[in-house]
Parts: structure tokens; sequence; C-alpha cells
């Protein structure tokens, strides 16, 4: 079977500390009375302060004199003036940089991250997950599910030995997850799946067949060959219109490299402990008993499909065999023939579980490994090992710049 900031504070002159002569400022035109013509030199505003051009007189004022609207304006100086209120102005440097402590903040929000991570992962019900490589003694999400459940579970790709759910060791390890589980009620084989190994395809069947709450399939684009082997041993499947289900059949392919290595001047010596120990090999073409037997072999596995499916859709074994012609069917076909029993979605999967099952309503979950969601957690934050949140604030603080 075949099938990714530096501020500086200045510190404001009196009036007594004004500059006189040709360096003076001009006078404010329309100031206070008693200031001197535009452009004289050393024009002083009443209280001694000179004055400068266009600008208000916001001279510090002392204790004697309270500076006005008008007055003279004092250029900076570094001495420290006295104040309005007869006490010195305090001299303002640029206070030390306080030490961050943004990566507290940081250190806060990683950790809020895995328990919020962790608190989602142990969530009871209605937990929707993608499907991952798993080992089949880890534990399963079966194992903390509450009230009136439907189990899903996904067959998704090459049916193998894998540790997934397109497998028989993976299969097995959730359907045993739910059958300790009494509030997983019935389990829904979401398939999409072009088929595989034959023995994986005829031990998952067992592992369906012998399970016992009720087992819904719903197919998805491709339900064929192994996987539909493993379908038909369900109590009922749906799939779309345009569903390709079927394709009971039974294939070996043997590659004939000889004339290839001739022409590359490629010479094989194989030494073997019997004539067809090099059979298949590629480096020989097959003889006449060679092919009749290995055809034995593929009549014999195909047998025992044809029956499987015989047995799983109560359907007579000459009607299957009949179907059996290696093409897979189109949905709508499927359901005429009896290779499928209705046309309907997951969701229609899910309802027929629930009424086999003797339950109105249920949540659903999708049975897999927990373990298998806290490596796709390592995956979204980018690290896989076991330092990965250490990692992950060292290289927060390079890329910020934090400080401890």
């Amino acid at each position: 079977m075949t099938e990714p900031n530096n501020w500086q504070n200045t510190a404001w002159g009196t009036g007594s500390e004004a500059t006189s002569g040709a360096d003076a400022p001009s006078a404010v035109p329309g100031g206070q009375p008693g200031a001197t013509p535009r452009g004289a030199a050393g024009a002083q505003a009443a209280d001694g302060a000179p004055t400068t051009p266009y600008a208000q007189a916001y001279a510090a004022p002392s204790t004697a004199s309270q500076a006005s609207y008008g007055q003279a304006y004092a250029a900076p100086q570094p001495a420290a003036p006295t104040s309005p209120y007869g006490y010195a102005a305090p001299a303002y440097a640029a206070p030390a940089p306080k030490k961050s402590r943004a990566w507290i903040v940081a250190l806060v929000a990683v950790i809020l991250f895995f328990v919020l991570g962790a608190m989602t992962i142990g969530s009871c019900t209605a937990v929707m997950s993608t499907p991952m490589s798993f080992s089949s003694s880890g534990s399963s999400w079966a194992d903390s599910v509450t009230g009136d459940t439907v189990g899903i579970i996904n067959i998704d790709g090459t049916i193998q030995y894998d540790g997934t759910t397109s497998s028989p060791e993976g299969l097995r390890a959730q359907l045993d997850a739910a059958e300790r589980n009494p509030d997983i009620k019935a389990v829904v084989l979401r398939v999409n799946s072009g088929g595989g190994v034959a023995t994986a395809g005829e031990e998952m069947s067992g592992y369906v067949k012998d399970f016992s709450k009720p087992v819904v399939v719903s197919c998805a684009s491709i339900t064929a060959s192994a996987a539909y082997m493993i379908s038909s041993q369900a109590d009922y499947i749906y799939t779309g219109k345009t569903s390709s289900v079927g394709s009971i059949g039974v294939i070996m392919s043997i590659t004939d490299l000889s004339g290839l290595y001739e022409k590359l001047g490629i010479s094989v010596d194989n030494i073997t402990s019997a004539d067809a120990k090099d059979a298949g090999g590629g480096s020989r073409p097959l003889t006449d008993e060679e092919r009749a037997y290995y055809q034995d072999q593929v009549d014999q596995i195909n047998q025992v499909f044809i029956d499987t499916v015989a047995e799983g859709r109560d359907m007579p074994a000459e009607d299957v065999k009949k179907l059996a012609t290696g093409m897979t069917f189109t949905g709508l076909d499927a359901v005429d023939n009896g290779l499928a029993d209705e046309i309907g979605t997951l969701e229609d999967a899910v309802a027929k579980a629930c009424s086999l099952a003797g339950i109105t309503d249920a949540d659903t979950v999708y049975l897999q490994s927990s373990s298998s969601e806290l490596s796709r957690l390592l995956d979204i934050m980018g690290e896989k090992d076991e330092n990965s949140v250490s990692t992950a604030l060292k290289e927060l603080e390079d890329r910020v710049g934090l400080e401890g």
C-alpha cells in the first residue's frame, strides 16, 4: 500500500552681575519708564540690570528688588545665585542613572507565559491542538478529561511505525487512555491518509475493532488503502462528497536497475545463501518463479484486506472484492456502494458519536500525548533544550541592554 540624555541646568545671575559697555544689550522697546533708547551702550533697567533686545526682563530678583515685566534679562552665570526668597538655589547636577530593573519585569513576563501555558495545557475540556509525534508511553489528554466527552483522534499522513496516532503504538495508546476514562463516551477518528504499511494498517484495524466504546470515522480529503482498512472497523463512516475513499488493494514495488548499471559500467556481485536472496534488490530482473512468488504474497495480503473490510462493513466478501480495484471512489459513490454511510462533516461525526453513546451533547478533546503539547510550546518559544528559559532571557537582555 502506498501512499517549518544628558542635559545641563544653568544658574541664573543677579542684576549686579550684568555686563556693561559695548557688550551690554539694547533696551527693550516699549519697556518700563526709564529704559534707554534702543542701541545705547550700557543701558540698564531701573534696578541696574542690563536690558536685552525684544526680551522681557527675567533677572532673578533679590530680596530687595523684585523683577517685573519689561525688566532686563541677565545672562546665565556659573555662580550659584540667591533665590527670590533669600536662600541659595541648589545646583542641579544631572542625576545618576538608576539601575534598570526591566529584567525583573521580563522575568515575570516569561514566568507568567509559562504558567498560563501550563494552565491551558491542563484544561479538561475542549482542548483543540494539532497532532504531533510522541512516545506511546506518555500520558494522554484523556487522563484529565471530566464530564461527557467525545475524544477525537487524528490519523493524518502515512500509516507506518513512527509513534504518532498514524501508527499502531500511537493509536493504541490513545484508545487505551479513552478506554480508562469513563467520561469519554465515544471516539471520532478524523482520517486524512492515503494509506501506508499493510501490517501497520492490520494492527490498527484490530485496535479499532476491539475498542469497547462507539467509534465514528470522519473522512477528510482522502481515506484510502490502509487508512480505509482501519476506518472500515468503525461503527459509522462520514465522508465529504469530494473525498477520496477506498483504494482496496495491495502493491509491491520492485525496481530493476540492472540496465542502468550496465550503461554506467557498474557491476554488482551478490553473494547469497540462496538463489532468490537477492530478488528484488534491483541488481537483476526477477525470474518467472520469483515474480509468481511475490504475486502470491500480494494476493494473500489483498485477501486479508477484503475480509477485514467485509467484516467491518457487514458486506459479503464477494461484493467487497468487486470494489477492490485499487481505485478510490468519491464520497458520493462510496455512500452508494456501501464503503461509507453518510455525507457529513466532523461535527456530524461528533453528533453521531454522542447518539451512539446515548448522550445528547458532549465536549470534545483531541486525544494525543500531553507531552507533545510541551514540545509545541517550546517550539513557539524557539527553544527545545532544558535551559530554554534562561537562554531566552539572556538573548532578551543582550538585545535591550538590560542591567542587573
